[in-house]
């Protein structure tokens, strides 16, 4: 049998897939629907506006919301205090062609449907040959940072406790029949409440929460820092898995206030490589040995290098690095036990797994966002895994996930 068919019913029948980084855009109604009426008039809502002038520059996103009457493209935003926040094509940018794809304002209408509905997303997995999905927020953004943003400390631990109600009890409910999995927020503000948050949701089955990538970004402590310990502890005695996206320190990397977006889209596994160096040098691991951390939408080549210069770094510098009195084993063991890259589109890190390990690699499609490789995501991964094998194609893309999610047998979320 030559090579070519044997890759070809190798990867004939790629195993069901199940996605570690996926997207909801919140219905209108989400924290209005739940917040004291005491809140509605500065809690999140939409309203629909006009568009005065938007950029993305050097990795940073400034719109400008317009006054009713005023001329320029209309859609719906997000106002929440003083934060107005447009809904745009980036958001949900599947069923479109590439050329389309534009920074722009649009309304729910304009949407596909399956950015918010649940049937509707479930339809789209199946097209897609995705079985289950961890999804990331929208307007709260990737960690929660635009309630950590606001002025009442009050009113955001109710948006958080709010979003973290309704993507458990609707966004992944009954109607999700368990193909939904729930990726919560924490209080970034207050590591006791976030600790206290975590335990909520850890006791009606989530195992995951999202965390950002570089909190002193957002103006919070590091992870050097003993402050995030008892959210640390809250995640370790749990088995919920930190979950860090992409941007989820409010800054996309660039090299140049007009640097224009596609330097960043090309750097954006970035912050994770810059992240990952920060917790393999922490000491968090050896403090909290069932901690685990995902990084989303951080593609996987990048990883066989930093490993190996951050082992030299600690065999050769660990004395005046600052350290060795807190890692006390070669960075690359850390990260076989206690770190998960997520990939979409990397067929060089594949051809490199065997430097990245096969137990520390997750599959994602990043629906509907506009690098998503939605609906072609079986095609892709059938692409770029045909030169491995069944069962490490099978760990891969939903093996792992299984584990680390805590989902059943099948590959689906089960609430206690």
């Amino acid at each position: 049998m030559d090579n070519a068919l044997e890759t070809a019913e190798a990867t004939e029948s790629l195993p069901l897939i199940i996605s570690v980084d996926d997207h909801t855009v919140e219905p209108a109604t989400v924290w209005q629907d739940r917040l004291p009426k005491k809140h509605l008039d500065t809690g999140p809502r939409v309203v629909r506006a006009p568009l005065k002038e938007m950029s993305f520059l050097g990795g940073r996103f400034k719109p400008v919301m317009g006054e009713p009457g005023d001329e320029g493209p209309v859609g719906d935003w997000w106002v929440y205090e003083d934060l107005r926040r447009p809904l745009t094509r980036l958001d949900t940018a599947v069923g479109f062609s590439r050329d389309e794809i534009k920074l722009e304002v649009i309304t729910y209408e304009q949407m596909r449907p399956g950015s918010y509905d649940v049937p509707s997303r479930l339809a789209d997995m199946d097209v897609n040959h995705v079985q289950s999905a961890v999804c990331f927020p929208t307007f709260p953004r990737f960690c929660g940072q635009t309630f950590t943003e606001a002025a009442d400390r009050e009113l955001g631990l109710l948006c958080v406790r709010a979003y973290n109600d309704w993507t458990v009890e609707e966004w992944c409910g009954p109607e999700a029949r368990g193909r939904l999995i729930p990726l919560t927020l924490i209080p970034l503000w207050d590591a006791e409440l976030a600790a206290q948050e975590v335990r909520r949701n850890a006791a009606r089955g989530v195992r995951a929460v999202a965390f950002s990538e570089i909190p002193p970004h957002l103006g919070l402590p590091s992870v050097h820092t003993d402050y995030w310990d008892p959210f640390l502890a809250a995640c370790d005695e749990t088995g919920t898995v930190v979950a860090m996206h992409i941007g989820s320190s409010s800054r996309m990397p660039s090299t140049s206030a007009d640097a224009p977006p596609a330097v960043g889209s090309t750097i954006t596994f970035a912050n994770c490589c810059f992240s990952m160096v920060d917790w393999l040098m922490s000491g968090k691991f050896e403090r909290f040995p069932n901690l685990k951390v995902m990084y989303a939408e951080g593609q996987i080549g990048w990883i066989p290098y930093i490993l190996e210069r951050a082992d030299v770094v600690w065999e050769e510098n660990r004395g005046w690095g600052g350290v060795a009195d807190k890692v006390h084993r070669p960075p690359s063991e850390l990260f076989a036990g206690h770190v998960y890259g997520c990939f979409f589109d990397d067929a060089f890190g594949l051809r490199n797994l065997d430097s990245v390990g096969v137990g520390n690699v997750l599959y994602e499609t990043d629906y509907p966002h506009s690098d998503s490789t939605w609906p072609k995501s079986r095609e892709v991964g059938e692409a770029q895994m045909g030169h491995l094998a069944p069962d490490v194609v099978e760990r891969i893309v939903r093996g792992n996930a299984i584990e680390l999610l805590g989902l059943t047998p099948d590959g689906l979320w089960s609430p206690r």
